[in-house]
Parts: C-alpha cells; sequence; structure tokens
C-alpha cells in the first residue's frame, strides 16, 4: 500500500489571478479541499486548497502559493496526492485504486493471469487492466461477477473472466 493516494488533478489555469482548474477524484469532488495539504506526486510541493466556485468540467479553486495566472498554467497536469491517513476509510467491498495497482491476479483454479497495471473508470464501472502470465492484456470489468475476491493482506485477486471465444 502507498502513503499517498491520488485525489485529484490540475486542468489549468481559471480566470487571472492564479485560481486553477481542479478535477477531483474523490467520490464527492467537494472533499478534496478536507485532504489539504496536498502533494505533487513527487512530494516536492505540497498546497493547502480552497475551493473557490464550481466551473465546467471540476472545481474551481485557490492553492497555496499560486498567485498569478502564469503560475497556475505551469501546473496544468500535476496530480494531487493526499496522505492516507486523512482518507476515510471503506467498506470493507471498496477499495483505493493504489492498493490495487500492483496485485497479482488469478484464476478461480488458482492459475496467475496476471497483474494489475491500471484502473480505469468510464462512468459504466471500473475496468481492471491485467498484464502478464503470457496471455498479454486482460480487461476485466471490477464487479463481483468477475472479481469475486479481492484479498490486500495476501496482496491477491481471484477473477472469473468470462470464456475465450474462438
Amino acid at each position: 500500500m502507498t502513503e499517498r493516494v491520488c485525489v485529484g488533478a490540475i486542468a489549468g489555469a481559471f480566470g487571472v489571478r492564479g485560481e486553477v482548474r481542479l478535477k477531483s477524484f474523490t467520490s464527492q469532488p467537494n472533499d478534496i479541499a478536507a485532504y489539504s495539504p496536498l502533494y505533487t506526486e513527487d512530494g516536492r510541493r505540497s498546497f493547502t486548497v480552497r475551493l473557490t466556485r464550481p466551473v465546467t468540467g471540476g472545481l474551481g479553486a485557490r492553492l497555496s502559493g499560486v498567485e498569478t495566472r502564469e503560475q497556475a498554467e505551469a501546473l496544468r497536469g500535476v496530480t494531487l496526492w493526499a496522505d492516507r491517513d486523512k482518507l476515510p476509510a471503506l467498506p470493507d467491498d471498496e477499495f483505493y485504486h493504489a492498493d490495487l495497482i500492483g496485485l497479482s491476479v488469478h484464476d478461480t483454479g488458482g492459475a496467475l493471469l496476471g497483474k494489475v497495471r491500471a484502473i480505469y473508470d468510464h462512468g459504466a464501472g471500473d475496468i481492471l487492466e491485467i498484464h502478464g502470465a503470457g496471455r498479454g492484456m486482460l480487461l476485466l470489468p471490477f464487479t463481483r461477477a468477475f472479481v469475486p475476491t479481492v484479498d490486500l493482506a495476501a496482496g491477491r485477486i481471484v477473477a472469473d473472466p468470462p470464456e475465450e471465444q474462438e
């Protein structure tokens, strides 16, 4: 498990006084401000966050130390990370994506399918991208039907992928 979890990204500048357009990856978008300070991925910079207003494609926000449009624009694409201990505990059947990436995935018979490389959410539910074990890439819906077991302590996922069609 990681010490920090990605909770958002800066989509660019908003206005002329250093405000940014913030994309929140939290289940309730406004909660992102409660996890301040937020850090860059490398941990070299940190920001306190004050939300200002809803904007197209995200939230308007003021970040500490960002005073001009040029400073805000320079942060475009930067991901924002929160200390894990500031995040809420999750129910047993919910997981932070950061905890799933890198877990080994086995089929119900115990054969290794690969490791989770990425997780995508395109609106209809999460998709696990699994690589390795000579299969190439496998995309698997992250539902109980296809992923009946996630054991974080053992670092293992049990999956029941659909039969391959010939």
